[in-house]
């Protein structure tokens, strides 16, 4: 599924009571007050705007979305409660737009697996971090890789396995991206999706604290 389809997909679903996300990223996550913390595939921004009243007004929190949708209500919710520390940014997680060594924290609920290029995807999540940050992601691992007849199925797609890889696969991204301390914090037993299993898992790992600069 390209940008153009998940923007129009996400954009429709944004005023829906559906949920779109899995695992709880942000409750495992541990934010401090003071600090900068990003969350990928904002949605509706409900965990942007808890994480930005945990920080309080010495931090600030973005939200990352490519949705104009998600957006539009991210920003009308923040604003129906008052919160400031926060800023919704319209950005691919491939090339996020945002300052390299930014954040303390970045969170997401199952959206990574949407991205065709998830060694992409960490990289960025590792050049944002400052040295010494941390990832809390939850997101969804296959058991076998994902048939290709699944990759653009709505309902797949919808249900957040379309683009699942294996978790030896997940592991060995994050491994070559430089990532250590990489532990799984919580584990589904594996479940029945079409022709294959997945399993959903919130992983946390953390950026080094003295890292080569070539890797941001």
């Amino acid at each position: 599924m390209d940008v153009t389809e998940i923007n129009k997909r996400y954009s429709e679903l944004a005023q829906d009571s559906c949920c779109l996300s899995c695992g709880g990223a942000l409750d495992m996550s541990n934010p401090q007050p003071g600090e900068v913390c990003v969350d990928l595939g904002s949605g509706r921004g409900n965990d942007v705007i808890r994480l930005a009243q945990i920080v309080g007004e010495s931090g600030f929190v973005y939200g990352i979305d490519v949705s104009d949708g998600m957006l539009e209500k991210a920003r009308s919710n923040a604003a129906k409660f008052g919160i400031e520390n926060v800023k919704f940014i319209k950005s691919e997680l491939e090339k996020i737009d945002l300052e390299s060594n930014t954040a303390n924290l970045v969170i997401s609920n199952c959206t990574i697996n949407h991205a065709s290029d998830k060694q992409a995807v960490w990289s960025e999540i590792y050049r944002i971090l400052q040295k010494g940050g941390r990832f809390v992601i939850s997101d969804i691992y296959s058991l076998q890789p994902v048939p290709e007849q699944y990759a653009n199925d709505p309902a797949a797609v919808a249900e957040c396995w379309a683009g699942a890889i294996t978790k030896d696969l997940y592991l060995k991204i994050l491994a070559e991206t430089g990532f250590t301390q990489v532990i799984i914090m919580e584990e589904s037993k594996p479940y029945k999706k079409g022709e294959i299993e997945v399993s959903s898992f919130t992983i946390a790992g953390k950026k080094p604290s003295s890292c080569c600069c070539c890797k941001g």
